[in-house]
């Protein structure tokens, strides 16, 4: 394998070319006209421009990628996260024109990429999963009929859904019909597709999941877990690895679920089996995410493993050189996304000119980015401008770390997540690991952040001016 295109922008695209310069893999980058000055563009050895800027005229256009891939002679494709990194027809083209897809194969993509397919695979395996029904339904009043069995809230769920499309909490019966058209119109509409399933909801779940790796020598190994409850829309914010309430036994069990999962669907190179952990640590099967996560540099720290370096060495056909117990836990590691969002207006997009773009450094301190100062921010793309990972011997010394770093990283141009990150690393509930998916609904509060911001604001006045009336005196010393 001489050379690898990386189907995808920003900070993972860099990331992926790293681990490939390192390896003596040449790189060739795709781009839109948006990103034409983009970082991950002049960190390749070689750039080619596939269209406009909004995503189906170039990040999605996986003929014209073929086409790039095929002129310049490349042998295998990386797709990242998001884009064409979870569309099987993608992995089955670059497999008809003898290009490596660096990643599963197109049937495992399939099953894992539906819901009800996934729950129906993992079934022989004896993989605990959430009560429910497992087929997909439109028809309210075998939906009321399921609800009673099962019991209020149920959860109702798109078959093709994820990052909380298509999916609704009923609390009671009145409400299910409306919900469920809502549901499926949000579904039909997001993925093309309104298959809807139900189950029961899970209060107060943690979302723990696997990194999973797989030969193709029949060798698959987790690489533990990841505490991933700390979200907004259901989409992820803050994590971490490991989690601080799974025990041993716990941890060991879940990672022999993962596994399972993974053997269920054949599968091939790095993923994620993500389940939901109750209040009394029972654990339920939720999905399994056929790439790379965006959360993977903290399973990275705590292992001691490049997980890209892995995928490549797999997609060459090579044999995982480590067993699962060489493995263990080392430390403790945070991620926080850095998105351009404003969380004092409901985490909306904070699009705009990067004025002033300085990141974080020191021992510990990683920043996976994909920006520089003087870069406008598109609308086109996930607002994710990198993403900031501290390590430390202990949990404690990681989250110290992570506001210490947090603190040195400015930017002047748009609002990021980077004040609601110090948020959740100074409250008591995430300190003390006493936490759940609720925890933006039942902590946080826009006002919170902004009486916080301008205490700080105070400070930093109260300071300047203090330093200004030292300087002057100085000034007016006798020489």
């Amino acid at each position: 394998m001489k050379k690898i295109l990386v189907a995808n922008r920003g900070e993972i695209a860099i990331r992926v070319m790293k681990t490939a310069k390192i390896m003596g893999i040449k790189t060739v980058a795709v781009f839109s006209t948006a990103d034409r000055n983009a970082p991950h563009v002049k960190f390749a050895d070689e750039a080619v421009c596939i269209g406009e800027p909004p995503s189906n005229q170039s990040y999605l256009k996986a003929d014209k990628i073929i086409e790039v891939a095929k002129t310049l002679h490349v042998d295998a494709i990386h797709p990242g996260y998001g884009f064409l990194s979870e569309n099987a027809d993608f992995a089955e083209l670059c497999e008809t024109n003898d290009i490596v897809f660096i990643g599963p194969r197109s049937k495992a993509i399939k099953i894992m990429g539906s819901k009800l397919a996934a729950k129906e695979a993992v079934k022989a395996y004896d993989i605990p999963m959430v009560p429910g029904i497992d087929e997909a339904i439109t028809d309210v009043d075998k939906a009321k009929a399921i609800a009673k069995k099962i019991g209020f809230p149920i959860l109702i769920k798109a078959s093709a859904g994820g990052g909380g499309k298509g999916m609704r909490v009923v609390e009671k019966e009145p409400d299910l019909e409306s919900q469920m058209d809502r549901a499926i119109s949000e579904a039909k509409s997001a993925f093309g597709d309104g298959s809807v399933f139900i189950e029961k909801y899970v209060g107060s779940p943690r979302h723990i999941e696997i990194q999973v790796m797989a030969d193709s020598h029949g060798t698959i190994l987790h690489f533990f877990e990841r505490e991933c409850s700390i979200q907004r829309r259901h989409q992820k914010v803050v994590e971490e690895a490991p989690s601080c309430i799974l025990t041993p036994t716990l941890r060991q069990t879940m990672g022999e679920a993962a596994i399972k999962v993974a053997k269920a669907c054949d599968y091939l190179g790095a993923g994620t089996v993500e389940f939901l952990l109750d209040a009394d640590h029972n654990f339920y099967f939720l999905e399994m995410n056929t790439r790379l996560q965006v959360e993977h540099p903290v399973s990275e720290l705590i292992s001691g493993v490049d997980l890209v370096e892995l995928q490549i060495r797999v997609a060459r056909g090579e044999k995982l050189n480590i067993k699962q117990e060489d493995l263990t836990i080392t430390g403790h590691a945070l991620e926080l996304r850095v998105y351009a969002e404003d969380p004092l207006n409901d985490f909306l997009p904070s699009v705009g000119h990067l004025d002033v773009y300085q990141l974080p450094t020191g021992e510990n301190i990683r920043v996976d980015n994909g920006f520089e100062a003087g870069m406008d921010v598109p609308i086109y793309y996930d607002p994710m401008l990198a993403k900031l990972i501290t390590y430390g011997k202990t949990r404690e010394a990681a989250i110290k770390l992570m506001i210490e770093a947090i603190d040195q990283y400015h930017i002047i141009g748009v609002q990021t997540t980077l004040p609601f990150g110090k948020f959740v690393c100074e409250h008591d509930a995430f300190r003390s690991g006493n936490f759940d998916t609720h925890f933006v609904k039942k902590f946080y509060a826009p006002e919170i952040l902004k009486e916080q911001g301008d205490t700080e604001a105070k400070l930093a006045a109260l300071i300047a001016v203090k330093q200004y009336i030292e300087d002057q005196k100085l000034l007016r010393l006798p020489n």
